[in-house]
């Protein structure tokens, strides 16, 4: 997978889901359920990476809070419940060594350019697809 470009594994911003940090943690929910993610990024109004939600992020804070309900999970902001480098992007120019290393760990990898804007993400299945057709 050395000489492969992450551009070349790529899936664009517009074919992934995405949160914004405008958005509450019902209307998270709602959309990793509705597209059948464990993990979603979520990026600022303007396209830049903030972080990866998952839903273990959703179901620790459903638990901390033994009075929860439905209603509740709209008085509060998906960007409460990120944490730090989580889930760490690579620029758009990374190696696929770099690319390789993380993609162990995590079931996507986003993808940034120079300004930390999402472009998309590189995704373990994708990588994988990769391998098996270069040795095939």
């Amino acid at each position: 997978m050395e000489k492969t470009n992450v551009l070349f594994l790529l899936t664009p911003k517009t074919k992934v889901a995405c949160l914004t940090e405008s958005m509450n943690v019902r209307q998270a929910l709602e959309k990793m359920r509705a597209h059948g993610y464990s993990a979603i990024p979520l990026i600022a109004e303007d396209g830049r990476y903030l972080g990866t939600i998952s839903e273990g992020d959703l179901l620790w804070h459903i638990v901390q809070d033994e009075d929860i309900r439905m209603e509740g999970l709209e008085d509060v902001l998906i960007t409460q419940l990120l944490k730090a480098n989580k889930v760490p992007a690579v620029k758009v120019d990374a190696d696929a060594g770099e690319l390789a290393d993380m993609i162990i760990n995590q079931n996507f990898v986003p993808v940034v350019d120079d300004r930390n804007v999402l472009m998309g993400i590189v995704t373990r299945k994708r990588v994988m697809q990769e391998l098996f057709r270069k040795e095939a």
